[in-house]
């Protein structure tokens, strides 16, 4: 967590966005897509109590977060565009580093990956997608030293964290991702029926029919009366007849290809002529 005061420029001199001065310091954390990435990568290099002029180009200013516009404020922002460069004067008020997975004891670590996961579910709600999935990697993985209690409470946290990041990656569409993310829930719980339907998903939209059709129907012995299970094997049911007949058309046009291929040479054969050797 950091403490800043920032003022921040138009290249014309006007000022869009003034935050930390009056209403108090302005705090945000590092590496979590709070703010632009210009801004972030300069705080990064800074000591507490120093002043930095910045320069942010339009990519860093902008770019594709969907947070790159967080700071703008209407009475501020008229003139600007998505191409301008920015200026900002920082002045890093302070900052408290965030203890690493070595630095805690066994119920921080289970405290820490709670909280991971209910920012992770806070974020996913409201459509913040991509800070969800970083939230949800950042649980902590199994600890030696966990107690019985421990294990159990990290296993738990492992699975939930595992299966909500899987979902964030349906929605990015990176569906390897998803698979693999089901995949690890899996082996800690074979017949988790989430984990079993979102790889399905995954296995849909990577055309992997056949391993849709295995977890489809896995999943539907575990919980026969799940309306979203038999939601998805209609959905699967469509994809296998439109790629089914993907394939007739396909493999149609290649016979009636070698088909014309063969009927040409035929023709090719019979307007030679024979020619006999006379010297026979």
């Amino acid at each position: 967590m950091v403490q800043v005061k920032l003022i921040g420029k138009l290249e014309d001199g006007m000022i869009f966005v003034k935050k930390g001065h009056d209403e108090g310091s302005f705090e945000f954390k590092v590496d979590e897509g709070q703010v632009i990435d210009g801004l972030e990568k300069t705080v990064k290099t800074m000591k507490k109590g120093e002043h930095a002029l910045t320069t942010i180009q339009p990519e860093y200013a902008f770019g594709s977060s969907e947070y790159s516009t967080v700071y703008y404020e209407p009475e501020y922002a008229f003139g600007s565009s998505e191409y301008s460069t920015v200026y900002y004067e920082v002045e890093l008020v302070s900052f408290v580093k965030e203890k690493e997975s070595w630095e805690m004891n066994a119920p921080e670590k289970i405290e820490a990956s709670g909280k991971k996961k209910e920012e992770g579910n806070v974020l996913f709600t409201a459509g913040n997608i991509e800070r969800a999935s970083k939230r949800m990697r950042r649980y902590i993985e199994h600890d030696y030293s966990f107690n019985h209690e421990e294990q159990q409470q990290s296993k738990l946290l492992k699975v939930t964290c595992n299966l909500n990041n899987a979902a964030c990656q349906l929605k990015l569409k990176d569906y390897k991702q998803a698979e693999e993310l089901c995949t690890k829930v899996l082996e800690l719980e074979s017949r988790n029926v989430k984990a079993l339907y979102r790889r399905a998903q995954a296995y849909i939209q990577l055309v992997d029919l056949d391993l849709a059709e295995a977890d489809i129907k896995k999943a539907l012995e575990i919980d026969p009366g799940n309306r979203e299970l038999k939601m998805g094997c209609r959905v699967l049911k469509e994809k296998m007849r439109e790629y089914k007949k993907k394939d007739a058309q396909f493999y149609g046009n290649i016979f009636a290809k070698m088909n014309l291929q063969q009927a040409n040479a035929a023709k090719q054969e019979q307007r030679t002529p024979m020619i006999i050797d006379n010297k026979a």
